[in-house]
């Protein structure tokens, strides 16, 4: 059980916090409304519950390991390597991201295999590309769509707004 100098320094800190709640609840009070105040005035009044309750000690010693554990992560040189080792690997993800959407670093799928030694194509001729590659080959890339079939697709929404009496 904890000694009345704890009691007393708990409840006079929790006071004291109130108190200076109150005084800013105040002034929010008249700036943003009774809604605002009022809201000021609940958590100003917990630190004086809390010191009532004898849960200020308990509170303190909880805000004190909060400041030492930042503290230690903050001037631990090991730490900061680790923080350093996280934004090295989050640039390097995004970078790939870049280089895989853009093509750059990558290997066809067809060229892994050419790579490893298979024939060269008759008659000295160079391979063609994946732009040549007929249209049953993996890889070759699908025709782009026209206007006019991006248009088909709203054909439905407009149906839907004039069923509705949208126009």
């Amino acid at each position: 059980m904890p000694d009345d100098l704890t009691v007393t320094a708990g409840l006079s800190l929790g006071a004291a916090l109130t108190i200076v709640g109150l005084l800013i609840s105040f002034f929010v009070w008249r700036r943003k409304g009774v809604a605002s105040g009022l809201r000021g005035v609940a958590w100003s009044l917990l630190p004086l519950a809390a010191g009532l309750l004898g849960l200020m000690n308990a509170i303190w010693q909880f805000v004190l390991s909060l400041v030492g554990i930042v503290a230690g992560l903050v001037f631990n040189p090991l730490v900061w390597a680790g923080a350093v080792m996280v934004g090295v690997s989050v640039v390097l993800y995004v970078v790939s991201g870049f280089m895989r959407v853009r093509g750059l670093g990558t290997t066809p799928r067809g060229a892994a295999k050419g790579a490893q030694g298979a024939a060269k194509p008759e008659g000295g001729a160079k391979a063609a590309g994946p732009a040549a590659a007929p249209a049953g080959q993996v890889g070759a890339k699908a025709p782009k769509k026209s206007a006019a079939d991006d248009l088909s697709d709203f054909s439905d929404i407009e149906d839907l707004l004039k069923k509705r009496g949208i126009d």
